[in-house]
């Protein structure tokens, strides 16, 4: 009598799997492709892009986009360094206040948690708007034209609190942190020697978005910031292409009629702008992907 299969639920085919990849390839070439064409328009002249347009075959290639980035000289470095200095403080600072908040509103005996809990959805739904923040940063904290105007305003995201404390209840069961602190240990070592070691995902999943927004941030800059020493590289790169754009539009007007505009780096000039803005976040990815992969494994069942 011929042995029956044992059927498995999660057995998945070699036609299913070929498909799943497939898929999955093609996902990723949409994601590549794009940023791969940035690079090249980046690098193609004034005279191709006027004739084929955007080409993954440029008839002619250019420096010319990037040394009108480069000619800054030590505005542009000082502003790179900016946005570095931004981000990593800033999103360490906002990791810290953020997992506590969110570590307050999970722990089930915190008194004031309903209070805490209130006040951060209500600031989700209701907010001042734009002079009330202005005043607030500018005349009570006195943060105008110093590098905390663009880290402050930045430092905690409601939205965030709840991903973390939603995180906390899901992955970290609470007796585990019951029996820390029979065992002698307080709240603050609770957290950072049992909570925050479990909480790596889900640290990193917000740091990844926190990293982001303060890397591409160039509106508080536009609001508080006056000192040139202080902008960050985004809001550099901003002004730079709006000058440009009121060059070409107002030629005529300052008598710069002998400079052909056609040579004037323009479509070009964004591609390289993007370029530059875009690979040095991308290095962050790696960085917290390892961190991702390094928390999910903790505390990983072997048999």
């Amino acid at each position: 009598m011929a042995k029956r299969k044992k059927f498995r639920m999660n057995k998945v085919s070699y036609a299913s799997e070929t498909i799943f990849h497939v898929i999955i390839a093609a996902f990723a070439l949409m994601c590549i492709i794009p940023f791969i064409f940035i690079i090249i328009i980046a690098f193609s002249s004034a005279e191709s892009l006027r004739t084929v347009g955007y080409s993954f075959f440029p008839t002619g290639t250019t420096m010319i986009n990037f040394n009108a980035a480069f000619e800054m000289g030590d505005l542009l470095w000082r502003s790179f360094a900016n946005s570095v200095f931004i981000t990593i403080v800033g999103t360490f600072l906002a990791l810290l206040i953020s997992s506590m908040y969110a570590y307050g509103l999970y722990r089930s005996n915190y008194p004031l948690k309903k209070f805490f809990m209130f006040l951060m959805f209500f600031t989700m739904i209701f907010g001042g708007g734009l002079v009330p923040f202005v005043i607030v940063i500018r005349n009570l904290l006195g943060l105008a034209d110093t590098i905390w105007a663009l880290i402050v305003p930045m430092l905690m995201a409601p939205f965030h609190v709840i991903i973390l404390r939603t995180f906390y209840r899901t992955c970290i069961p609470e007796s585990l942190l019951d029996a820390a602190n029979i065992d002698g240990a307080g709240e603050f070592r609770t957290f950072f020697m049992i909570v925050i070691p479990l909480s790596k995902p889900g640290l990193a999943t917000i740091g990844l978005m926190t990293a982001i927004g303060f890397w591409n941030d160039w509106w508080h800059a536009l609001l508080f910031i006056r000192d040139r020493s202080l902008i960050p590289l985004q809001f550099l790169l901003m002004e730079m292409q709006r000058n440009i754009d009121f060059f070409r539009r107002h030629a005529a007007m300052i008598g710069a009629t002998n400079i052909d505009m056609t040579e004037l780096p323009t479509q070009g000039l964004r591609m390289a702008l993007a370029v530059i803005i875009v690979v040095p976040i991308a290095f962050a990815y790696p960085f917290f992907q390892r961190y991702i992969i390094s928390g999910m494994t903790i505390g990983a069942v072997k048999e």
